[in-house]
């Protein structure tokens, strides 16, 4: 890979709560190339959505803080920015599209206003140009009459239109890096795949880098060139979408593709990984899958196992990766 688009180097954030500090991300390292979409996945309380959120400096603090670590956008180190500075960033070279647009969206503002703030600020547009790059926005990522549409208010608006809406103010100034938090999941079945068609279409068109935060390995296999599988804030096996689902070597990996598909027989029953994410205050000594893995040995209930490289690329955080091999 030339110089990426987004270089993730050792990014650690803790938050610090009335019970201690929590770990909710630890040296967490990946890049994504230009035109590539790489999915960040694992259960909820992964730290998935809080490494995006760092990215983009939305760490509240307090009580949170990015305690260590590099993130360079296109060479340029984005933890040491001023306020200001990365402020131009948010919107203008990284634009993030989160999972619920109603809540994302202002209820009280029309669409032409919300994505007229994003052109004004960053472009400095006129109005009467805010008025019709939103129309072509819209009408880009697939609103029917965005004429009228633009003029109306989110609660107007379908789930799916609310997501375009979204979608339509994320790619205002073609960003370099584009951060989709969930995109799908409070659409129905038929309304998701347009939606993940349209990103990866629109990918295609701007070459943007994608990192696409999913906890459905099905839109994983469909959209995604690259994985990172991360459990309790840790990354735990990265390699291409090829090498995850056919030459997985991760016990947690394993049990997120099983829990994907049916049991035959019995009922048709969904798999599961048993147990549950420990809690971030009372994490297991040793490997923190350990009290849900099937493969656990003596080692794994005392040391912590470090990030083992196969290839470039292919990182796996287990001491039995081998075993663990589909």
């Amino acid at each position: 890979m030339s110089q990426p688009v987004l270089d993730v180097q050792g990014l650690s954030v803790n938050f610090r709560t009335s019970h201690g500090v929590v770990n909710a991300v630890e040296d967490l390292s990946f890049q994504i190339g230009e035109g590539e979409t790489v999915a960040i996945v694992g259960e909820s309380g992964s730290g998935k959505s809080t490494a995006a959120l760092a990215l983009l400096r939305l760490i509240p603090d307090p009580p949170g803080k990015i305690v260590s670590g590099s993130v360079r956008l296109d060479g340029t180190e984005l933890l040491t920015l001023s306020e200001s500075e990365i402020r131009h960033i948010r919107g203008f070279k990284i634009a993030m599209i989160f999972q619920d647009p109603m809540m994302a969206l202002n209820p009280v503002y029309t669409i032409e206003r919300q994505i007229g703030e994003v052109l004004q600020l960053h472009l400095g547009m006129s109005r009467r140009e805010r008025l019709l790059e939103a129309i072509e926005l819209l009408r880009l990522v697939g609103v029917p009459a965005p004429e009228e549409r633009v003029q109306q208010y989110p609660h107007n608006l379908s789930g799916g239109m609310r997501q375009r809406v979204m979608i339509a103010m994320a790619l205002a100034c073609r960003p370099r890096l584009l951060i989709a938090d969930e995109p799908t999941t409070a659409l129905d079945v038929t309304v998701q795949a347009q939606v993940l068609d349209l990103i990866q279409g629109l990918k295609d068109k701007f070459g943007m880098a994608v990192m696409l935060i999913t906890h459905d390995l099905g839109i994983v296999a469909e959209t995604a060139d690259r994985v990172v599988v991360m459990y309790t804030g840790r990354k735990v096996e990265e390699g291409s979408v090829t090498e995850i689902f056919d030459d997985l070597r991760h016990p947690y990996t394993r049990g997120l593709l099983g829990a994907a598909k049916w049991e035959e027989g019995d009922g048709d029953m969904l798999r599961e990984i048993p147990g549950t994410v420990p809690s971030p205050f009372d994490m297991p000594t040793g490997c923190s899958f350990q009290p849900r893995c099937p493969l656990a040995e003596a080692r794994c209930l005392s040391d912590r196992p470090g990030l083992e490289t196969f290839a470039p690329g292919r990182e796996v955080r287990c001491f039995i990766a081998g075993e663990a091999r589909s």
